[in-house]
């Protein structure tokens, strides 16, 4: 009779534990709930009966958290794909726009770092490129927390700038694009093939952030998978195996998530999405001038509050989402 792997039972132990947490902060939140509802009705009958105005202002404010935390655990109850609860893996590409282009890039990147660090999740960089002049050209990271898939999934596809550019010395008017892509870090050995004649593999000198190891060694794994054109880098592990390991673990799931889509596209009878990182494909624009607002093109979800937004506060975006898919599933 064969031994229990440890190393498996350590890893349903820990998925046990996580699903617990969450469990528990659901019932925290609903007790929380309740007792801002109990809080609300008694100022508002205090308020009936000294006929006070003075705490209408107060009244609206416990309403507007009680709105918010009602609606962050609804859309909780959205998120039943199978790996929803996965921590997430970003990949953010600046595309048509140059300087401005890369300026961009890390924008969103702040954006989304901004969030994860609101949300107490915490974040691990895997592959950097600096832009030439400003700003990324491109970044990979890794997004952990219960659930990180589950919410950061609407954030694939490009999003488009508009301002007055800081780097045209006329003061033009400049749109930028900027991909995102979205996967689960699923870390199980998934049924994938892969075979060695379809990817090549190279190496080369990490970039970035990262102190002295990172950028003296010539570490940093990038796999080119030749029949869909798919390119996965890593550079963060501190050797050559690990950032390879790290490598085909994203190619593997990237592969698996793109099977599931196709199937998915099939049976909807849709095409699949539209990759250039160009006008007309973008899922949301971001607008700084002549006017400024946010919006998403496929929920008509919009704000005028467009540095809230950059500063991370894309939840707005990310609810508008989940409830929209929710309702296309029913139609």
């Amino acid at each position: 009779m064969e031994a229990p792997d440890f190393w498996d039972n350590a890893e349903v132990s820990q998925k046990k534990m996580k699903e617990l947490s969450s469990l528990k902060d659901d019932v925290q939140t609903y007790k929380s709930l309740t007792t801002q509802m109990e809080d609300m009705e008694t100022m508002i009958e205090m308020g009936y009966e000294e006929n006070d105005p003075a705490l209408i202002p107060e009244i609206q404010e416990m309403l507007d958290k009680f709105r918010t935390d009602f609606d962050n655990i609804r859309v909780k109850t959205l998120l039943s794909g199978a790996y929803d609860t996965e921590n997430a893996i970003l990949k953010l590409n600046a595309g048509a726009g140059g300087t401005e282009a890369c300026d961009w890039c890390g924008m969103l990147y702040r954006m989304y770092s901004r969030w994860a660090e609101k949300k107490g999740f915490s974040l691990e960089v895997l592959d950097y490129l600096d832009g030439d002049e400003a700003g990324i050209k491109s970044v990979t990271f890794q997004v952990n927390g219960t659930n990180a898939y589950g919410l950061l999934k609407s954030e694939k596809g490009v999003h488009r700038l508009v301002r007055i550019s800081p780097f045209n010395a006329a003061g033009k008017r400049q749109t930028s694009f900027v991909s995102c892509d979205v996967m689960p870090d699923i870390e199980k050995d998934l049924d994938v093939e892969i075979n060695d004649d379809d990817i090549r593999i190279d190496t080369y000198r990490s970039s970035g952030a990262g102190g002295q190891h990172i950028n003296k060694t010539s570490s940093a794994i990038r796999i080119t998978h030749f029949p869909t054109g798919i390119v996965v880098q890593c550079q963060n592990e501190r050797s050559q195996f690990q950032n390879k390991d790290k490598a085909m673990q994203m190619l593997k799931a990237k592969l698996y998530m793109l099977k599931q889509e196709e199937a998915q596209a099939k049976l909807s009878g849709i095409r699949g999405e539209v990759t250039d990182i160009a006008w007309g494909n973008q899922i949301r624009s971001y607008v700084l001038q002549p006017y400024t607002m946010v919006k998403d093109h496929r929920t008509n979800e919009e704000t005028g509050n467009v540095d809230a937004v950059l500063d991370g506060g894309i939840d707005l975006f990310i609810n508008s989402y989940l409830k929209w898919m929710a309702l296309s599933r029913k139609a």
